[in-house]
């Protein structure tokens, strides 16, 4: 992975790598979301069902907009917390009533489809998760997530301009080769603040290309460490949340990078935030939530010398959440 920046920049690095015999790639592998704070399932598998509601989430992200053949992501995800009973209430006296949650809603479970777009590689493949919750206290919470994912990595050379068409090992390529894989996460949850760590790609899947095996190990294992915190403003109608999220893989020092975020909320229903990601972008966000209808949109403007190719990067997000019962998830905090 030369960055952590989705995509490959040009074409013909890679198709020269290809024309030798059972090469490798060792290319961007993870999808990349600014708005990452919207549905952290989507890296790290601990968050489902982690605020009690059944969610709907899709996400779409066009990459350097006007840049031929630019990077694009597209997911759509489910997730839900699996309760037997809401909550049990024991009457100690007249003016005091304990609640504490069942066992049974300590599970959460989710998956999601997403297709992946980088150049001449695309990624389309599909991922479930479960999680466990443990309650601590009243407002914090520990949870665990494994999830097993399988993708399909392809190459498509349809519009590429090759140095040599013809060209045995490129003509006999296996141009499609089926990975499966798990990822797991770890996170911590309170009122006032959040963390979690996540790794994907366990297994370290192989994508030998070619008739050759001589490569068996070619994907990159990718690691997340995300944190924040929610200050309450003056007025309680005002929540500031800086956070960030720091993203890395095997090769530790050749692909670190950090966004660094600040958002602002108003009522819960309006929020907007700038983030910093360095030495790729400045994003600028903003959402608002109706009902139980969310909607969230990102820009990307890149600081690189990209950005005299492109229009910046979009990303749009939108949520429904179901149960918003004070009942049923009296005992969960949301985040």
């Amino acid at each position: 992975m030369t960055r952590f920046a989705s995509g490959f920049i040009r074409f013909l690095p890679v198709i020269l790598l290809m024309l030798q015999p059972g090469i490798r790639m060792d290319a961007q592998q993870v999808p990349m979301y600014s708005q990452y704070i919207m549905n952290g399932f989507l890296i790290n598998p601990s968050l489902a069902g982690n605020d009690g509601y059944s969610t709907i989430n899709i996400t779409a992200r066009e990459q350097w907009v006007g840049f031929q053949n630019a990077p694009s992501t597209y997911a759509l995800s489910f997730q839900t917390r699996i309760l037997r009973d809401s909550y049990i209430s024991r009457s100690t006296n007249v003016r005091r009533r304990a609640t504490r949650p069942t066992k049974g809603g300590r599970v959460g479970v989710g998956g999601y489809v997403f297709n992946d777009n980088n150049g001449i590689i695309r990624r389309t493949g599909i991922q479930g998760a479960y999680a466990y919750h443990i309650p601590m206290g009243v407002t914090n919470q520990l949870s665990f997530g494994l999830a097993a994912t399988a993708y399909q990595f392809a190459i498509d050379l349809d519009g590429a301009v090759l140095y040599n068409p013809n060209d045995d090992y490129l003509n006999n390529l296996d141009r499609v080769v089926f990975i499966p894989d798990f990822n797991f996460g770890v996170s911590f949850t309170s009122r006032d603040y959040y963390v979690g760590f996540a790794m994907s790609q366990l297994l370290r899947g192989s994508i030998v290309l070619g008739n050759e095996a001589e490569f068996t190990r070619t994907e990159l294992g990718h690691y997340f460490l995300t944190g924040g915190l929610k200050i309450q403003l003056r007025s309680h109608e005002w929540v500031l949340e800086p956070s960030a999220l720091i993203k890395s893989s095997d090769m530790l020092f050749k692909s670190f990078q950090t966004d660094l975020t600040a958002r602002i909320y108003y009522r819960n229903d309006y929020w907007a935030g700038l983030s910093y990601r360095t030495g790729d972008a400045v994003i600028m966000m903003t959402g608002v939530r109706y009902d139980r209808f969310y909607f969230s949109y990102a820009f990307d403007f890149t600081v690189t010398d990209i950005r005299q190719q492109s229009f910046g990067s979009h990303e749009i997000s939108a949520a429904i959440k179901f149960g918003d019962s004070a009942r049923r998830y009296r005992w969960l905090t949301r985040y």
